[in-house]
């Protein structure tokens, strides 16, 4: 129960919710069922009374009220929706700011460690994949705005309405009060309970397969083509199929619990409704009216008709404020859940330390080499100052970047917006997409269907290479440039990089180049190699030239 009661203020210290937008969303709440409890007992009263056939006027302040709780009712419950989901969304906002800081300064970039996959479903920051993250900073955080709408606010007018139904049925019978009190219990306590415990088994079965379904999928529609080249594509298929169809078959599990639950509400409202039926007619029984000068009395110990009718009628709108329990019961287990994996991406949540990594080493030229997983993009990254703070002058050029499904000029305008048509038309030519530039039918602005799709590998790596070297960047940090070339072409335009007199790129810009194979007589003034395991030397083959 305490560590129930800390996710609690831990959820709301995430969402960062007000007080006082809370209580304007409960108040609101309470006046839409209250209004509900309030027509329920007056149409009750107005039913009985009228069969007694008074004069109309007798009739008219009553008639009046039911209509205007009839429609408050109506409004109420409109202008609490509003209220809520403003103070939903405005936290749900505040969560992300904070969970985007989280992933900034997690070491979520860290490559897996063989054999741990069920560790990283368990949502370790340092094995997180795009589908991962993706279900982290979307689904998790919407699954804690929905504590908010599903869960806070309905529980606190549960309480509220449960207590005044109580009251105004012990003002007719405290026998009956009791009654409707334990049946609310029962209700309240007992259904959410089982509606909680069937949603953490669907939790603990569903979310996993779910995330890898996420991942597994984002995998395929990401590398299809080199999949198939791999011979991969049916199996990562299929391991994306078989995690969407466990998930389906917990969610079965799941849902025949989640029926035990939804049974318990139907017969406690019988229960409640059965029990107060039979002490409104003892009582009325042992009270039989009496007429006197055309109205009607009651000896002591019965009850008048109007307050049978009430006394009947009254359950059954009192369970309309814990009705939503057992889902509120739900948004609560699947709100800690998340919770939980969004605590894991703070720094300390792991209590391993941050790595450490080398500062920029000196040179004009640096070619970092290395094996593939050794960990030379993650160390690209670093300089670039993506796990801290951003390096002015510093831009990172990842080699998956995007491409969008706009002209090419408007492509390479990502990197500075006031490029020219000859200025991109000249940074093709230079990084070698001369040929495919002049078979474009409206060269540079040429739309590209469909972004990356529209082009071929090599191409694809030529534009973002071209985009690089538009933009103002002092030090580039170019990671792959030459994947996907052809063998002579990709060499000779890492030579050219790593040349400060080739003229590609101007001298006193710096160029870090990530790459596989480095060729022989590449003019390289810094190489940093790096081995599995975060090894990294650097080797100085030329002084450092001044600007």
């Amino acid at each position: 129960m305490r560590a129930v009661l800390a996710d609690f203020r831990r959820i709301r210290e995430l969402l960062e919710l007000s007080r006082a937008r809370m209580a304007l969303s409960v108040g609101w709440g309470v006046l839409a069922l209250g209004s509900g409890l309030g027509l329920a007992a007056l149409a009750a009263w107005l039913i009985a009374r009228a069969w007694q056939m008074p004069p109309v006027l007798d009739l008219s302040i009553a008639v009046v009220t039911v209509r205007a709780l009839g429609i408050s009712r109506g409004l109420c419950r409109y202008l609490e929706r509003l209220a809520t989901h403003d103070v939903a969304l405005r936290a749900m906002s505040t969560a992300r700011t904070t969970t985007y800081r989280a992933l900034a300064g997690a070491d979520i970039w860290r490559p897996r460690r063989s054999g741990v996959e069920d560790e990283a479903r368990e949502g370790d920051p340092t094995r997180l994949r795009r589908g991962e993250l993706l279900g982290r900073v979307m689904s998790d955080i919407d699954d804690l705005g929905a504590v908010v709408v599903r869960a806070f606010v309905p529980i606190a007018v549960a309480l509220i309405l449960s207590v005044l139904a109580v009251g105004l049925l012990a003002s007719i019978s405290l026998l009956a009060a009791a009654i409707l009190a334990v049946a609310l219990a029962v209700s309240g306590i007992v259904a959410p309970w089982l509606s909680a415990w069937a949603a953490r088994e669907a939790e603990l079965a569903v979310k996993a397969d779910r995330t890898e379904f996420t991942a597994e999928a984002l995998t395929v529609l990401d590398h299809a083509p080199e999949l198939r080249v791999a011979g991969r594509l049916s199996e990562a298929i299929g391991t994306a199929t078989a995690a969407g169809q466990r998930a389906v078959a917990a969610e079965d599990r799941a849902a025949a619990r989640g029926a035990w639950a939804a049974a318990v509400l139907p017969l406690s409202i019988g229960a409640s409704v059965l029990g107060a039926l039979l002490i409104g007619i003892v009582l009325y029984g042992s009270g039989t009216p009496i007429p006197t000068a055309g109205f009607q009395t009651v000896p002591p110990g019965g009850i008048t008709p109007m307050a049978f009718t009430v006394l009947v009628l009254v359950p059954l709108s009192a369970f309309e404020a814990v009705a939503v329990l057992p889902a509120a019961a739900q948004a609560l287990t699947t709100g800690r859940a998340a919770l939980h994996r969004l605590n894991r991406l703070e720094r300390d949540e792991s209590g391993d330390p941050a790595p450490a990594f080398p500062p920029l080493p000196e040179g004009r030229r640096i070619a970092v080499v290395g094996p593939s997983g050794a960990g030379k993009t993650t160390l690209l990254m670093a300089w670039a100052g993506l796990f801290d703070t951003p390096r002015p002058g510093v831009t990172f050029f990842a080699e998956d970047a995007h491409l969008f499904g706009t002209t090419v000029l408007e492509n390479l305008r990502v990197a500075r917006g006031d490029i020219t048509a000859a200025e991109a038309e000249s940074a093709l030519r230079a990084v070698g997409a001369g040929t495919w530039l002049d078979s474009l039918p409206d060269g540079v602005e040429t739309d590209l269907v469909g972004g990356a799709a529209a082009v071929s590998g090599g191409q694809r790596r030529r534009i973002l290479l071209a985009r690089a070297l538009l933009s103002p960047a002092r030090v580039l940090l170019l990671d792959e440039p030459t994947e996907h070339m052809e063998a002579e072409g990709g060499a000779e335009l890492l030579r050219r990089l790593l040349d400060e007199s080739s003229g590609l790129v101007d001298r006193e810009r710096t160029v870090v180049v990530v790459t596989h194979q480095l060729p022989p007589d590449a003019k390289a003034d810094t190489i940093v190699h790096v081995e599995p395991g975060a090894t990294v030397t650097t080797t100085r083959l030329i002084p450092a030239t001044t600007a």
